[in-house]
């Protein structure tokens, strides 16, 4: 083993854990290098990732060489890592404990480490960092418990057979708690780290703690018997299902993008962004997966706690809002190293108060999706679908800064697409009796939209829809509207062409043109390429990329916002909603669209 191996761990090695709060990152090492608390945009008090002088983490390891396996106990978001040593072998149970009715009060991840075999001496360590150097941690012990402080937040080590030693509190990396134990057959071991935020702070017994790992393992399992998928790629579909479900918000039932901020998208670094907020475009994706995993509860959730919140925050339509529902995302850096030394470290995103015109379509394919698995939309929000239907059919016909958040505002034509698609679907809803308002007005306003794409979007030198009018640059995100029915035809299977040829490194696929100069592939890209050639007939090719693509995520099946092509490692922010909502989406509409004879054994 290297000498410091956690400091330059590759991206690809994290394993997300969490509790419908918070996600704490494992990695291949059993460290905990990232973990806000108490919620998931919380300043991080583990931040080794982004600072890996005073961020802290939580290390726990073999003493000597080792080698690791690891997986997901099946069905669960539980992670279960293997130590091997010349003297034995032992396992590590990673979870973010649950209660009896869900989710607890208070943050606790719990770490169980059993004896398999011989003996295997271990050593441990808490270290709590500076939340991005705004705060200095300290430590007490209060009636023989070890509390640690950082800013509000509060948090005990207890455990069981776990050999605590002295803390310690002089070091110039701040306080820290460590202990050493030996594992021998079927020993058990246990170090629970439980916190609260301004508040009394909690201390659990270990021993119903060990008994919360095994309830949390089946609650894991009774979400998973309510998953219902039945197709191609099914583990894989679960495993993105599972993903999806981390970055679900319980108090509020919105979905962060990613569990993290401020990893790097190319090692020249700048386009590093917090991706801890909602985005309309993944809840609308979000929201057409779980209604068609049967999915009640999470649905439901997510499509009220958005139309709230729009309507809060009206009368604009906003990219994204807090977890909370909120639309101040201000943007702060912190003086910190970023990760392998890539800055800035931030939090907030700039892309708030741009106008949008895509996240219309998103908007309304939520409200249609919902509508059409037999749900009913209240008043309120029949007025306000409305209104916004009325809204596209003035905007539409504005630049804006398109589905990438981009600083040039043009006539994007996947945004154009996006309109047609928000008014189609408020002819449906109007048709169904769900909204009020001009169906007519809509339908003519459509179609208008569609005459535009036809005559400004398309190039005949590229022969594909072009990012904007004027160009032969190609745009990626127009590979979405074949799934939304705006084209299946002969001109959308040309543009997969096109891209694939000039975006393409093999299944994997840039942004747009000109973008490989600055990062990586764009995962969810590479899905929406496989779903639309499923659309437009062309289905060995969608198989044959698909059975590529699941096979492009890290060891336990989880994906990042981007590939590298030249070696695969993973770039951006993870585990990213939008490369497992692209995976999801591909998978179903492959399913729908292909002759069951080609999918057979996937």
């Amino acid at each position: 083993m290297p000498d410091n191996p956690v400091l330059a761990e590759p991206l690809s090695s994290y394993a997300p854990i969490g509790d419908g709060r918070t996600v704490a990152l494992v990695g291949m090492h059993g460290q905990i290098d990232w973990m806000p608390l108490p919620n998931l945009d919380s300043l991080p008090v583990f931040a080794r990732l982004l600072d890996p002088e005073t961020g802290g983490a939580i290390d726990l390891h073999p003493s000597d060489d080792y080698e690791v396996t690891r997986r997901y106990i099946p069905r669960t978001n539980v992670l279960e890592t293997t130590f091997t040593t010349a003297t034995g072998k032992a396992k590590v149970t990673d979870a973010m404990v649950t209660g009896v009715a869900g989710r607890l009060p208070w943050a606790e991840l719990a770490r169980r480490i059993d004896g398999i075999e011989g003996e295997v001496a271990f050593e441990w360590i808490v270290q709590p960092g500076t939340q991005l150097q705004t705060a200095s941690p300290w430590i007490e012990d209060i009636d023989g418990a070890c509390v640690m402080r950082v800013g509000q937040i509060s948090f005990a080590v207890v455990g069981k057979n776990h050999g605590r030693d002295d803390s310690e509190s002089g070091t110039l990396e701040g306080p820290s708690m460590r202990g050493r134990f030996t594992t021998a057959d079927e020993s058990r071991h246990l170090i629970v780290l439980a916190a609260t935020d301004d508040e009394p702070l909690h201390l659990p017994d270990p021993d119903n703690v060990d008994r919360g790992i095994d309830r949390t393992i089946e609650g894991w399992r009774d979400w998973s018997r309510e998953f219902s998928y039945e197709g191609p790629w099914a583990r894989d579909v679960q495993r993105s299902a599972l993903a999806l479900k981390l970055l679900v918000y319980s108090p509020t039932g919105s979905m962060a993008a990613a569990a993290t901020t401020s990893l790097p998208e190319n090692p020249a670094g700048g386009k590093n962004w917090d991706y801890r907020f909602a985005w309309v475009r993944d809840l609308a994706y979000a929201a057409h997966a779980l209604i068609l995993f049967g999915l009640r509860e999470e649905t439901h959730a997510a499509i009220s706690w958005l139309l709230r919140t729009i309507r809060e925050n009206g009368p604009d339509l906003h990219v994204m809002y807090t977890l909370r529902g909120e639309t101040k995302t201000e943007v702060q850096k912190f003086d910190v190293a970023g990760y392998r030394g890539i800055g800035p470290v931030v939090t907030g995103n700039p892309a708030q108060g741009q106008l949008q015109l895509g996240v219309y379509g998103d908007l309304f394919a939520i409200c249609r999706t919902y509508v059409d698995s037999g749900n009913i939309l209240d008043v309120a929000t029949g007025r306000m679908l409305a209104d916004m239907a009325d809204r596209v059919c003035d905007l539409w016909r504005n630049p804006d800064s398109g589905m990438w958040e981009l600083p040039e505002v043009r006539h994007y034509t996947s945004s154009k697409m996006g309109c047609w698609q928000a008014l189609n679907d408020a002819v449906s809803l109007v048709e169904a009796g769900q909204i009020p308002g001009s169906a007519a007005r809509w339908a003519a306003e459509r179609d208008r939209v569609r005459l535009w794409v036809d005559e400004h979007g398309w190039s005949e030198e590229a022969q594909a829809y072009v990012m904007y009018p004027g160009t032969t640059d190609l745009d990626a995100s127009v590979l979405l509207h074949g799934p939304s029915g705006f084209d299946r035809g002969e001109r959308m299977s040309s543009t997969i062409d096109a891209i694939t040829r000039d975006l393409g490194a093999g299944n994997l696929i840039y942004r747009y043109t000109g973008v490989d100069q600055e990062e990586h592939t764009f995962v969810a890209c590479a899905f929406w390429r496989a779903a639309t050639l499923a659309c437009v007939g062309r289905h060995d090719e969608a198989v044959a990329a698909m059975d590529d693509l699941v096979t492009r995520g890290n060891d336990v099946g989880v994906y990042a916002e981007m590939i590298a092509e030249a070696d695969g490692e993973s770039w951006g922010n993870l585990p990213q909603a939008l490369s497992h909502l692209a995976l999801v989406s591909a998978a179903l509409t492959i399913r729908d669209l292909v002759p069951p004879e080609l999918l057979d054994e996937r």
